[in-house]
């Protein structure tokens, strides 16, 4: 069986296509388009043309799918269209102009399907994951394989960014104040006295620092590890700003130009406050635990139809 996941971010809608068997998955093609909703987010709603921009890069994936024969196509929203006031009208007027049905996830439904999808392949099995993505981060600690508490912060990369900095890089102020804010909503969810060594990472802001850690301390570009030490380094030498960051940032995650500092605000704060020493990146996520929970489980969700 063939079908396509539709991950409609804040910051990136992804499409990923994948071929199963049983619960055996490959990953056979997979497109990305910066769409930015949480720019189109105007006095808490989303606006016109955040909707139609939605529209419009769903429209082309269903037509893409078509020509590739692949009739089965499932999209979810996460806090793209969970953290604005008007989540039931931009789903209906999603569906009533492309025909395509939107799931919106909770945030502690999100951070367990990522969860799902990141273990797919095994690995650690206590620890702690996080999710970072344009709109919110998903924070899930678990104890051999098997989740104890799982939380979504309304803070991504993105939103931290539209909400604190004025300018491409942020001054020291409002680097200050993005921290405050982050460190204020995980002190609201953190388990008391949890520390974990080993952080299991995944979403665009993570899989930019490993990227910028090739590049910067010439590592082997298979090393999909990030010790705190480095990743410390990596955010002062960015936070300095100036023509070096620039050319730094766009050689290696040119489309995270403007969100990668506030979202390695966000990984810095989640690394210290739960005393990792080591993050490892993951190359599956919310989708593939979306495929292997809503698609291969058979639990209900709704399928957009072959035009």
């Amino acid at each position: 069986m063939i079908c396509g996941i539709v991950d409609l971010g804040s910051n990136t809608i992804r499409l990923s296509i994948y071929q199963y068997e049983g619960q055996q998955v490959t990953l056979l093609l997979k497109q990305k388009h910066m769409a930015g909703l949480a720019g189109h987010v105007q006095d808490g709603a989303l606006s016109r043309s955040g909707i139609l921009t939605a529209c419009r890069v769903l429209g082309d994936y269903r037509a893409l799918l078509n020509n590739l024969s692949v009739q089965s196509m499932y999209v979810f929203a996460t806090a793209s269209l969970r953290n604005i006031s008007n989540t039931g009208e931009a789903v209906e007027e999603i569906q009533k102009a492309t025909g395509i049905p939107v799931s919106v996830l909770d945030g502690v439904t999100e951070a367990a399907l990522a969860f799902r999808g990141a273990t797919l392949g095994g690995g650690v099995s206590t620890g702690l994951l996080t999710d970072i993505g344009g709109g919110s981060s998903e924070l899930v600690a678990y104890q051999q394989g098997v989740i104890t508490s799982a939380s979504s912060l309304p803070l991504g990369s993105l939103s931290l960014y539209t909400r604190c900095v004025c300018d491409l890089f942020p001054t020291p102020e409002e680097r200050r104040a993005m921290r405050t804010l982050v460190e204020g909503n995980l002190d609201a969810v953190r388990t008391p006295g949890l520390q974990c060594r080993e952080l299991c990472g995944l979403g665009g802001t993570v899989r930019a620092a490993s990227r910028l850690a090739v590049d910067i301390f010439d590592k082997d570009p298979d090393d999909r590890t990030l010790s705190a030490d480095e990743l410390e380094e990596l955010y002062q030498r960015l936070a300095r700003g100036g023509k070096d960051a620039l050319r730094q940032i766009l050689h290696s995650v040119p489309d995270q130009v403007h969100t990668i500092l506030p979202g390695l605000i966000i990984l810095r704060c989640i690394v210290s406050a739960y005393g990792v020493e080591r993050v490892s990146v993951s190359s599956t996520g919310v989708r593939e635990g979306y495929l292997m929970a809503r698609v291969i489980g058979a639990e209900p969700d709704a399928q957009c139809p072959a035009t």
